[in-house]
């Protein structure tokens, strides 16, 4: 277990290393652990890549000691106490459970796994003494105060019950985009803007809203050459009762992420794009609430933007306390199940329930379900083989 003391100044520095060295690494994962570790003890000691001299400018521009392109030498070289993967989804499985067996925490970047199998088999490599090392999932976008302060309100149904919401992730991606070869492939990416793009509001909606109960959807390719689907749409019907659209595109010109939820005394809509503040958020009460009650529900408190470094500080939070953090096991795990419940609905033209997505189930082991015009095709196309390859740069 990673020991640690009250007193901040006299904690045991975390040990972190980079994996993968492209845009997300550099945009997001080293800025986030750059500015954490102005105010903790914390030490980022190696990068892996299999590209020589990107590892090699990498390290050279963020002050980090020790580059490679072997994952397994530096585990055993380094002993992080924290792995982030930057890589893309094909990677993460093997990453993911080469880390956790060498007693590192990890950070993974979403999509997560390119399967509920896959994901399954990370959970499994966690620590059993309950202390961890464990695997969470980057999901940002449910961090912040933003989203802390309606989760709130709806936990405690300060604005009634939920009734009715959409989720919306309408984004642009051009053939230039789809370039970029693990883009756009089931056995690379896992899926399309349902699995690569609108996880994140979907996940946010879960976070919202609690447990889904059923879906039923429809996907197409509808512009792009690619082989996953271009856009998705879906109805989702909640455990408690509460009922959503869904949808997810890269052909929307006029790009925009939304949530929206009418409860019975106000409706709450987050608008943003890549990331949002307070200010995203607007809360519109219905006829008869009082203005005190309304402006209690619109104090949102000090602006914490949603951010990898929002997520980050708490699981650096919870890796020194011992505790499974957020995003990780079950809690991590059910994004991923209703993307795969959405395909098996939209590509089966059925209604999918959840937990009904199991070993033996054709949609457990690969997204695309091998159902006819969205499975690969020829021998071995589900084969996972191919895949287990050394973790490259997520650009």
């Amino acid at each position: 277990m990673f020991v640690t003391t009250s007193n901040p100044s006299h904690r045991k520095p975390v040990r972190v290393a980079i994996v993968g060295t492209g845009a997300i690494a550099r945009g997001s994962h080293l800025p986030a652990l750059t500015a954490l570790a102005a105010g903790q003890p914390l030490e980022i000691v190696a990068a892996v890549d299999v590209d020589p001299a990107s590892v090699e400018a990498f390290c050279v521009e963020a002050g980090i000691a020790h580059p490679y392109t072997d994952l397994d030498r530096m585990l055993a070289e380094q002993r992080p106490d924290l792995v982030t993967l930057a890589t893309p989804p094909r990677f993460h499985r093997d990453q993911t459970v080469a880390a956790l067996r060498a007693g590192a925490w990890v950070w993974c970047e979403k999509p997560p796994c390119p399967s509920l199998e896959d994901f399954d088999a990370m959970e499994a490599a966690e620590g059993a003494g309950g202390d961890g090392p464990y695997a969470a999932i980057v999901f940002q976008h449910r961090f912040g105060s933003g989203a802390r302060h309606v989760r709130e309100l709806l936990a405690g149904q300060a604005m009634g019950r939920p009734l009715v919401a959409h989720c919306q992730t309408t984004w642009y991606r051009d053939e230039a985009y789809y370039a970029v070869p693990w883009r756009g492939t089931w056995s690379s990416e896992g899926g399309g803007p349902t699995m690569g793009h609108g996880i994140h509001q979907m996940d946010l909606l879960l976070d919202l809203l609690g447990p889904w109960a059923e879906i039923r959807a429809m996907a197409g390719r509808l512009v792009h050459d690619v082989k996953t689907e271009d856009v998705s749409t879906a109805l989702v019907r909640f455990e408690n009762g509460a009922v959503a659209t869904v949808v997810n595109s890269v052909l929307s010109p006029d790009e925009v992420s939304r949530i929206r939820i009418d409860c019975e005394r106000a409706t709450v809509e987050l608008t943003h794009l890549y990331g949002h503040r307070n200010a995203d958020w607007r809360i519109t009460p219905a006829p008869g609430v009082t203005s005190e009650e309304a402006d209690a529900w619109r104090d949102f408190g000090p602006d914490v933007p949603s951010s990898h470094e929002a997520q980050l500080e708490g699981l650096l939070e919870d890796l020194r306390a011992g505790r499974r953090p957020r995003s990780s096991g079950a809690d991590g795990r059910k994004s991923l199940e209703l993307v795969a419940a959405l395909y098996k609905a939209a590509f089966t033209g059925g209604t999918v329930r959840a937990g009904e997505i199991g070993p033996g189930d054709p949609y457990y082991g690969a997204l695309h379900g091998d159902a006819p015009g969205w499975a690969p095709a020829g021998p071995g196309a589900r084969s996972r083989n191919s895949s287990r390859l050394p973790g490259l740069s997520r650009t």
